[in-house]
């Protein structure tokens, strides 16, 4: 897969996350919420919904070459948010701000910066994708 086709299908994957996460404000605040909180209102099956776009970008991570470590991460992110998802009405509040979908887009966007940078860019360490910060 080329430079330009991997980061053509990030950008969806980051299209998605934002619509799944911050689609929209809550008036008069600087509060963001998306269609993932949303979904998760729904007693039972609202955050089992909202999980599946979630292991979706999981799988495009995947389909990209991304390594073991980082879709485990991934995965953590999403179970993470699932789990918090489940708790009546303090899950959901804290579904808000957690943002797993943006967060595994800004971790694929990371790795896929650090796989396709050119030799000689910048240092040659590993890549730390426990400190990547979203968006």
């Amino acid at each position: 897969m080329s430079r330009r086709d991997t980061f053509e299908r990030i950008e969806r994957v980051e299209r998605y996350a934002r619509r799944l996460d911050r689609a929209f404000r809550l008036p008069f605040t600087n509060i963001r919420l998306g269609w993932d909180s949303i979904l998760g209102l729904v007693p039972g099956i609202g955050d089992t919904l909202a999980a599946a776009p979630a292991v979706w970008i999981v799988n495009e991570a995947r389909e990209l070459g991304a390594p073991k470590s980082l879709l485990v991460q991934m995965g953590w992110n999403v179970a993470v948010d699932w789990a918090i998802g489940l708790l009546p009405l303090i899950g959901d509040i804290m579904d808000i701000g957690y943002k797993a979908n943006s967060r595994n887009a800004a971790l694929l966007r990371k790795w896929a910066e650090e796989h396709y940078r050119d030799v000689g860019e910048g240092p040659g360490t590993a890549p730390d994708y426990q400190s990547v910060e979203m968006a």
